[in-house]
């Protein structure tokens, strides 16, 4: 009996032995994978097509290394696949994972002191090197999230997918489209399209945020009237295919709700915004998520007199005064001021955390229009050297990084213009450019918008359809060239055709709604609709309900000969 004890603890004590020999390790570089080998022929090391992510973990046995031409392979495994690593790529800890010294910039980013704060305090231009001094997380295919550079005493942030390990590689551009981009020409000082960054975009999805398909939304304003009346437009959207609600967060000169991040970066939007509100867009917007409507938050950005007050070093200015530039009874905050980009993130994560937005839409993301005869007489305050399509790009893809990082989606309004091919637009809007970042690119091709005879069409305004089934072709034209392409989500004319277009207009009647919601499915568009309707009135909506109950995509296309809307009398 005794005998067979020892036997047990001897047995007992070699596996323990055996079990020590092996630890656990992690896949270490300075690229995104980690090469494995096996053994070969006469025992010989051999590399294998499979590849580790880096970081991921593995159980390694340094007492049985073989030593082959001055390298060293460790036997390894994960679960019961076994293989060989070499020495120099096993880490003992996760933080000894990547090994990069320095990095170079491949497309242009936004540099960042304070992540919790998006405060941006450096721009890297494409090419630029920078010296990594730490990361944050390793993401699940080895590459990593951000990385940490030096960059005065704290440091500074930039996102890995941004940057690459050499020189060559960063002056590498994405190519297949960009003889098409070549070719657009800088006519209205916007800016050289080719100056923009073309390269594919990875489109989140959010599995606990899925974004409908369509997207067909009613838009409401900050008035308190709609968002205590908010019950009404639920039984209204209940009876159509409306399945999303826009709501403004804020307009120019219409701040919603007393937030945060106004009180600390904009004291008069913070003053004017409704005291009670944010109450309000609370249980508005939870039961509007309580009937499983998908809710998005407008805020306009470059549009902001208020900002412009409290700001008026980060504001468009004229030269000769030095005073902020009034354009169309408004002051601008420059597209290209950094501080105006975080305010109105800032802003717009603070929606989210408080409300559950689903989505941002950001409007007024351009430089003021029907500028180009007074344009060399204003100081944009453009710090970076940037282009207008450079910086409006540039503000569209920090946007999505840091909204992305809270699970949710952004959407960029766009003038309807913005879709002509072979220019860039004065005001820095280039459809392309926007289109490969954003999640969703809401234009606005209105019919009353629309010059006589445009596109050939005599009183486009009349002819609803029509115009918008060419603009929609116009548009499929930009997506082609574009990499990765946004979901095209249009805002429609939901008001009456302005009097100064046309004082015997047709109404925005059902009919009218109806005819441009075809003309966009006509033309290959099929990712919904925003009802822009200024006032958000549940009367013009309740009015209009035959357009909104129609499931569009089941509708064969319209004869266009045949679409012809007699104006109101």
């Amino acid at each position: 009996m005794k005998r067979i004890f020892y036997i047990v603890l001897i047995v007992s004590v070699l596996a323990s032995c055996g079990r020590k020999e092996e630890f656990t390790a992690y896949a270490a570089g300075d690229g995104c994978s980690v090469e494995t080998f096996c053994k070969g022929e006469k025992g010989k090391i051999t590399s294998q097509s499979h590849r580790l992510a880096r970081g991921q973990t593995f159980t390694v046995c340094p007492e049985k290394a073989i030593r082959q031409d001055g390298f060293k392979y460790l036997p390894a495994r994960i679960g019961k696949e076994r293989f060989y690593i070499e020495e120099s790529s096993v880490a003992a800890t996760v933080e000894e994972c990547v090994r990069e010294k320095e990095i170079f910039v491949q497309t242009a980013a936004s540099l960042i002191d304070d992540t919790l704060s998006s405060h941006i305090c450096d721009f890297a231009k494409k090419g630029r090197k920078l010296e990594v001094t730490g990361f944050d997380k390793i993401l699940q295919n080895g590459t990593v999230r951000r990385y940490k550079i030096k960059r005065g005493e704290s440091g500074a942030w930039i996102f890995g997918k941004y940057t690459v390990l050499t020189e060559e590689e960063a002056a590498l551009r994405y190519g297949e489209f960009d003889e098409a981009h070549k070719a657009v020409k800088n006519s209205f000082k916007g800016g050289e399209a080719i100056g923009c960054e073309f390269r594919p975009y990875q489109k989140p999805v959010f599995a606990d945020n899925p974004m409908p398909n369509p997207v067909n939304a009613f838009y409401l304003t900050i008035n308190p009237a709609g968002l205590k009346n908010i019950d009404a437009y639920i039984a209204l959207a209940d009876s159509t295919k409306i399945n999303a609600f826009v709501i403004d967060i804020k307009d120019n000169e219409c701040p919603g709700y007393k937030a945060e991040a106004m009180e600390k970066y904009s004291p008069t939007n913070y003053k004017w915004a409704g005291a009670n509100k944010e109450k309000l867009y609370k249980e508005a917007i939870d039961k509007l998520h309580e009937r499983g409507y998908y809710v998005i938050g407008r805020i306009t950005c470059f549009k902001d007199s208020y900002y412009a007050k409290d700001h008026p070093g980060s504001s468009i200015c004229e030269k000769a005064t030095g005073q902020p530039f009034l354009h169309n009874k408004s002051y601008w905050p420059s597209a290209y001021s950094r501080d105006v980009w975080q305010f109105n993130v800032e802003l717009a994560k603070e929606s989210v955390r408080k409300f559950g937005l689903n989505e941002v839409n950001f409007d007024y993301v351009r430089f003021p229009d029907k500028m180009i005869s007074i344009d060399d007489q204003m100081d944009y305050r453009n710090r970076y050297g940037e282009s207008k399509v450079q910086a409006i790009q540039n503000f569209v893809r920090y946007a999505c990084d840091e909204l992305h990082s809270l699970g949710v989606y952004v959407s960029i309004d766009v003038f309807g213009e913005s879709a002509n091919p072979g220019y860039t637009t004065a005001y820095g809007q280039y459809w392309p450019a926007i289109s490969t970042i954003a999640d969703a690119i809401c234009a606005m091709p209105y019919p009353d918008h629309f010059a006589d005879h445009y596109y050939g069409i005599s009183k486009p305004w009349n002819h609803p359809y029509e115009i918008l089934k060419a603009w929609g072709k116009r548009v499929q034209g930009r997506q082609a060239v574009t990499a990765s392409p946004a979901i095209v989500r249009t805002w429609i004319q939901a008001y009456h055709v302005m009097r100064w277009v046309d004082p015997h207009g047709i109404d925005n009647n059902s009919n009218f709604l109806e005819r441009e919601i075809r003309g966009l499915y006509d033309s290959g568009l099929t990712g919904g609709y925003c009802t822009w309707l200024a006032s958000g009135n549940i009367a013009v909506y309740r009015s209009q309900i035959d357009a909104y109950k129609l499931d569009y995509p089941s509708l064969p296309p319209i004869d266009s000969l045949n679409t012809f809307i007699n104006p109101a009398n």
